[in-house]
C-alpha cells in the first residue's frame, strides 16, 4: 500500500512539470528479450596461488631476521641470514684443492707431451706411454672433482642468505635470531596478494554445464564482479559432499581480496531469455523501483516494475514491462529536468 502512494505521489509530481511541455528529446531503447545465464549462486574462499614456506638449506646459526610477520617482501629480498664462517672456511679449502689439482694437471699434461715425443723417436717404452696417459686421465678427473667441489662450496655459501621467492607479505616466522637451524627446518610462511584465486564446491547436477561452458563471476561484498582468468575444473568429486571443487583464478584481484575471504561466486548453469534494462533506466527510491516508458506522443510516464538479476551493467525486469515497449535510456536524467 505504501508502495503504491508514493509510486502515485511521485508520478504525478514528475508528469506535473511534463504537462503543457514538449516531448522531452531523451534517448530512448525498445525492450526485447535477451538471453542470459541461469546463475547458481555459490560461497567461495579466497586463497592466493604464491604461498609457501622457505626451509634452511645448510646449517648454521641465524644472525640476522630482517622482516618479521606481516612485513612487506619484494622479490629477492633478504629475510634471513645465517653465520657463512665455516661455509667461507668450506669455500676456501675447495678453491685451495683446486688450484693443486689444476698445478698437477699441468704437470702430468707436460710429462705426457714429453714421453710421446720419447715415443716416436723410439725412446720411450709403449708402456711409459700408456703410464703418462693414464696419469693424465687421473688428473683430469681430479680437477673435475676439485671443481665440483667448489661449486657446492659456493652454493653452500649462497644458502647462507635465504631470499624471499617473490614478492609478498610474511605471514608466519619460525625461528628466532641467534638459533641454530639445520638443512629442511622451516624458517619463514608468506604469500603474495598478486596472485589470487577464489575455490567452491559445485553441487553435481551442474557438473557437466559448467564443465562445458565454464563461465562464472566472483562478486565482493560490495556488488563488484571481478573478471576470471581460467577456471580449473576438478575431474573428481567430493566422497563425503558429492561436489565438484572449481578453483577460479582472478585476473586483476585490484587489491580488494585478501586470503581466506568469503565471496559469492555465480556459476552459470543454464540460459534462458528475459527482459533486460541498462541499470541507469532503471529510478530506485527507497523499495521503490521503476522505468520511463514511453507513452502516447511520447510522453513519459513512470511505470513500477519487478527486478531480477542483474549481470554486465543490465537489470532483469521480472514484472511491470512488455517486451516491444519504449524506454528511456536514463531515469536519471528525468529527475534533472
Amino acid at each position: 500500500m505504501k508502495t503504491d502512494i508514493f509510486k502515485s505521489a511521485l508520478t504525478a509530481f514528475l508528469l506535473a512539470g511534463l504537462l503543457g511541455s514538449p516531448a522531452l528529446a531523451q534517448e530512448s531503447f525498445t525492450v526485447i528479450k535477451q538471453p542470459i545465464n541461469e546463475a547458481l549462486s555459490l560461497e567461495g574462499v579466497v586463497e592466493a596461488i604464491n604461498q609457501s614456506t622457505v626451509s634452511a638449506q645448510t646449517s648454521g646459526t641465524i644472525v640476522e631476521l630482517p622482516v618479521d610477520v606481516d612485513d612487506a617482501v619484494a622479490a629477492n629480498q633478504l629475510i634471513v641470514r645465517l653465520d657463512a664462517t665455516e661455509q667461507k672456511a668450506r669455500l676456501n679449502r675447495a678453491e685451495a684443492n683446486l688450484e693443486s689439482a689444476q698445478a698437477t694437471l699441468s704437470d702430468a699434461q707436460k710429462r705426457f707431451k714429453r714421453i710421446s715425443e720419447l715415443y716416436e723417436q723410439n725412446v720411450a717404452s709403449e708402456a711409459e706411454k700408456d703410464e703418462a696417459e693414464t696419469q693424465l686421465e687421473t688428473r683430469k678427473a681430479g680437477v673435475s672433482d676439485a671443481k665440483a667441489a667448489v661449486e657446492e662450496a659456493q652454493k653452500q655459501l649462497s644458502y647462507t642468505e635465504v631470499r624471499a621467492p617473490y614478492a609478498g607479505i610474511v605471514t608466519e616466522r619460525f625461528v628466532e635470531l641467534g638459533e641454530s637451524v639445520q638443512p629442511g627446518q622451516p624458517l619463514m610462511s608468506g604469500l603474495s596478494l598478486e596472485q589470487l584465486r577464489v575455490v567452491t564446491e559445485l553441487p553435481q547436477q551442474y557438473a557437466s554445464y559448467v564443465r562445458d561452458n565454464r563461465k562464472a563471476d566472483v562478486v565482493t561484498d560490495d556488488g563488484r564482479e571481478l573478471s576470471i582468468a581460467s577456471m580449473t575444473f576438478y575431474p573428481y568429486a567430493s566422497e563425503q559432499s558429492h561436489t565438484f571443487r572449481l578453483r577460479l583464478n582472478l585476473h586483476d584481484p585490484e587489491g580488494a581480496l585478501f586470503p581466506g575471504m568469503l565471496v559469492k561466486v555465480k556459476v552459470a548453469v543454464g540460459e534462458r531469455n528475459a527482459l533486460l534494462v541498462p541499470k541507469n533506466a532503471l529510478l530506485i527510491e527507497g523499495e521503490f523501483r521503476g522505468v520511463y516508458v514511453l507513452g502516447e506522443s511520447d510522453t513519459p510516464q513512470l511505470r513500477q516494475v519487478r527486478v531480477g538479476e542483474r549481470t554486465n551493467g543490465q537489470v532483469e525486469i521480472l514484472a511491470g514491462l512488455a517486451e516491444g515497449e519504449q524506454v528511456l535510456a536514463s531515469a536519471e536524467a528525468m529527475l534533472d529536468e
